[in-house]
């Protein structure tokens, strides 16, 4: 029988569901998730959202900027906004926006304690990329036809 001569190297040890003894690693890392996973994926993608939503604060900030400083910088802005890949990073934008809400308002009722069995674990997850397909859309329906006026 070894000594262990680090207690936190007693937490490394488990069984898979079959019985056979493996060696977890030390903390949780990408080798333990499984990235086709609903719930690992939609955990990931809620980070990666975050910082979305931290860049679109930048352009905002920008655009902010932008409108105080004079007619030049503005039209700068607007022709940037307003360019194809301005368009996408808009749309990428309110769709990471959507996401980013609605996962928050999933991770909300987890808090308030509800949601935690598998089934219904997955059906707010299929809920929240569904919600999020919806509204991105009906955002920007709503955007173009006050556009349009």
């Amino acid at each position: 029988m070894s000594i262990m001569q680090d207690s936190r190297e007693a937490t490394m040890f488990g069984r898979r569901s079959d019985g056979t003894p493996i060696r977890r690693p030390l903390s949780p890392h990408l080798q333990v998730y499984d990235m086709m996973q609903l719930t690992s994926a939609l955990s990931i993608s809620g980070r990666i959202t975050g910082v979305i939503w931290s860049v679109g604060l930048l352009v905002l900030v920008w655009w902010l900027v932008a409108t105080a400083s004079g007619p030049g910088a503005y039209a700068t802005v607007t022709w940037f906004l307003t360019s194809w890949l301005g368009v996408l990073g808009l749309f990428g934008l309110t769709a990471a926006a959507w996401f980013h809400t609605l996962n928050g308002l999933r991770h909300l009722a987890w808090d308030a304690g509800y949601g935690y069995d598998i089934p219904t674990t997955y059906k707010s997850g299929r809920a929240v990329l569904i919600g999020t397909a919806a509204m991105t859309v009906l955002t920007w329906l709503i955007a173009i036809i006050a556009w349009a006026r």
